[in-house]
């Protein structure tokens, strides 16, 4: 979803190379009872249009928008981006894919079974492949494309530039089964997310030389082996779209679509392509979302309401505005959970957040609940804070481990801090209430009588009368947008021009109050005379908004704990490289993609930080470089553990572990919003759902 920084999934393939000193709490040691089924299912785990296959016409191009044309088609790369997947997903083999709950499940396009043979002495798994699977140039998928994949992904040939080895470097030997079209590979050492390996599966011929690892695919892809193939075989970086199209040398049931067209498109822009019917299926941000919703509003359609009518109504461009409603009307917005999470990252290694009791008082000071109700109820999904770094809402062995944090509380917070050394601060007494109700009591540190005075003052009343200007300003912008007015673009500008000048006097207000109330009644805590003062580093781009909400009301959160932190706004294309990955924040909010497999790919997102020969840290992509050696011998252990529930259970203490150091602070899941052509069948908001490139089509 796009308005929330993420790292995205090239980054999770990738190891970048770049002491808890208090007790656990006692809920780190259990091991988990019986397993919990219904543990967090949310009724948001994805929204598809569900269509039967004979219901869906032969034919047809779907027009799909992607947030930029691939760098690679090589989905092992360092650089491959989601749209490298999308393309690997439709064109090449899985021999798994996942459910609605991020289950693998076996894929019979490929292989009549897949299972773990032996454990002892070594793990080994046969896969049985269908006798049907060949690749588009006629040659059958099997023994020589395994092995080639393990020899290039193994890590043990520096020549092949891989984003990752997790799995590969665990195998042992890839050899022929004892039945034909059987594939054995022997590990030698255990390797619970074995169903990860091999997916998508790429021929020999890409995987047998490292130039063509390295080189070659990043611009051609000549042979396909799933329901699409890529047209002309190569990849255009100049062009703005890549057209897929239907394979047909694929076995399995024929695509229903002639091709997909992959159309990279800013977020920004495809409000106006949806208006304008050149897309059929594209990720949207709220905005979007309202007015395609508008538009199928009687309400909200002048010529069907003519109470609605105004001026702007009977501009010449009110013909272009009625069209543009009418092609919006032709969309169904979907809604899920994205796969992915919002959290707020502490960065514990310096200032006051190296205390691992400050960043948990800072933990105990937020309100979850709150911030994941204002940041999906827009999107009309459920507001429900995240319980679990490992495991999403409605995720296969999901749990709510967020109690190993201590209580979410402003008293709790602030006797943490207290116990840290940071004294002073509001009062714990004081409620949680806000500032205008905490301004109404007349406690012993003074602060209702300076509030009673700034109440009444002229730098209050000129900041609220700007707010008001603001809202009227944005409240015209929206109405001309969902008219599709012609000067909606200009009412916008002057709405974001008014807010600026708004927020520009409140911060003013807000220093001169903060200063006012430190005088008072030391608001903010002190150590040694030091304010406990934090840097938040959020991106400044448009696309942003919402992050930036989230943000400030966390600033307010902490305020209340005598904790002041000061928002920093930073260039988006600077935001990760500069400051996240450098370690210049003190606090940052950005957001993880989930996955199936987590012991493999959350490890090295918190996997404890090692000192390296040079001085410098190594780690990994543990952006808050916080770590522990058991959560490191956890992972370990759980890498290696066949037994799923034994599994389950130590993806369990993992979570909580991570939860009690505090670097990671998960709020939420991101909302997936999608328009889709409501002529489209089997598409919409997948969630952790693989899609069935085959069954998408349209309604005969």
């Amino acid at each position: 979803m796009p308005g929330v920084p993420a790292i995205d999934t090239a980054a999770r393939r990738c190891a970048a190379v770049l002491a808890v000193g208090l007790l656990l709490p006692p809920v780190l040691a259990g091991c988990g009872g019986s397993e919990d089924t219904s543990e967090g299912k949310s009724g948001a785990a994805r929204d598809v249009a569900v269509t039967a296959r004979d219901r869906l016409a032969d034919g047809g191009t779907l027009r799909w928008a992607v947030d930029a044309m691939p760098a690679t088609l090589n989905a092992f790369q360092t650089d491959a981006d989601e749209t490298t997947d999308r393309i690997a997903d439709a064109t090449l083999p899985a021999l798994f894919t996942l459910d609605s709950r991020a289950k693998p499940q076996l894929n019979r396009d490929y292989l009549e079974s897949a299972e773990v043979t032996e454990r002892e002495p070594h793990q080994t798994v046969v896969y049985t492949l269908s006798p049907k699977a060949r690749w588009s140039d006629g040659k059958p998928i099997g023994l020589a494309d395994f092995r080639a994949q393990w020899k290039a992904l193994g890590g043990s040939n520096n020549a092949y530039w891989t984003a990752r080895n997790a799995g590969y470097d665990r195998i042992h030997k890839v050899e022929k089964g004892d039945k034909p079209r059987q594939v054995k590979v022997t590990f030698a050492r255990p390797y619970s997310d074995w169903q990860s390996l091999f997916t998508p599966l790429y021929p020999r011929p890409v995987m047998g030389k490292p130039k063509a690892f390295n080189d070659d695919t990043r611009t051609r892809l000549a042979v396909s082996g799933g329901p699409f193939r890529l047209k002309g075989g190569k990849l255009d970086h100049k062009a703005d779209e890549i057209a897929l199209e239907r394979n047909p040398k694929w076995w399995g049931q024929p695509a229903k679509l002639d091709e997909i067209v992959l159309t990279a498109i800013d977020q920004k822009k495809r409000g106006k392509a949806l208006a304008r019917g050149k897309l059929d299926l594209a990720e949207i941000e709220p905005p979007v979302m309202k007015k395609i919703v508008a538009a199928s509003d009687p309400r909200r359609d002048p010529a069907k309401n003519p109470a609605g009518n105004n001026e702007e109504n009977e501009r010449k461009g009110e013909k272009k505005a009625q069209a543009e409603r009418k092609k919006l009307r032709g969309y169904a917005v979907r809604r899920a959970y994205d796969p992915a999470y919002t959290q707020l990252a502490l960065n514990g290694a310096s200032g006051p957040l190296r205390d691992e009791r400050v960043r948990r008082g800072i933990a105990r000071a937020l309100d979850r609940k709150k911030l994941a109700e204002a940041a999906l109820d827009p999107a009309g999904l459920p507001g429900k804070a995240l319980g679990s770094h490992l495991r999403m809402f409605d995720q296969d062995g999901y749990h709510d481990n967020s109690g190993a944090i201590g209580e979410a509380s402003r008293e709790s917070a602030s006797a943490l801090l207290a116990e840290a050394g940071w004294r002073g601060g509001p009062s714990v007494d004081s409620g949680q209430g806000d500032a205008q109700e905490d301004a109404k009591r007349d406690d012993s540190t003074g602060r209702a009588p300076v509030f009673t005075a700034l109440t009444h003052s002229a730098a209050i009343g000129h900041a609220a009368v700007l707010r008001q200007v603001a809202h009227a300003d944005a409240r015209a912008a929206k109405t001309a947008e969902e008219n599709f007015s012609e000067d909606a673009e200009e009412r916008l500008k002057t709405a974001r021009a008014s807010m600026k000048k708004a927020e520009k006097a409140e911060a003013a207000l807000g220093e001169f109050l903060g200063g006012l109330l430190r005088a008072e009644g030391g608001l903010v805590r002190k150590k040694e005379g030091k304010e406990l003062e934090l840097r938040m580093v959020l991106p400044a781009g448009d696309g942003s908004k919402e992050i930036r909400h989230t943000g400030e009301r966390i600033v307010r959160m902490l305020d209340k704990v005598g904790v002041r932190a000061k928002i920093t706004q930073v260039r988006d294309e600077a935001f990760f490289k500069d400051h996240i990955a450098s370690g210049d924040f003190d606090l940052a909010l950005y957001s993880w993609p989930a996955s199936a497999y987590p012991i493999t790919d959350a490890r090295p997102i918190f996997a404890k930080p090692e000192p390296a020969a040079d001085g410098s840290l190594l780690i990994e992509q543990n952006y808050t470089r916080v770590g522990t050696d058991q959560i490191d011998h956890l992972f370990e252990q759980a890498a290696g553990e066949l037994d799923e529930r034994a599994k389950r259970d130590l993806i369990k203490r993992i979570d909580a572990r991570v939860w009690a150091t505090a670097g990671s602070i998960p709020l939420y899941q991101r909302p997936q919003l999608v328009a889709a052509d409501k002529k489209l069948g089997n598409v919409g908001a997948f969630g952790f759902e693989t899609p069935r490139y085959q069954d998408i089509g349209y309604v005969k």
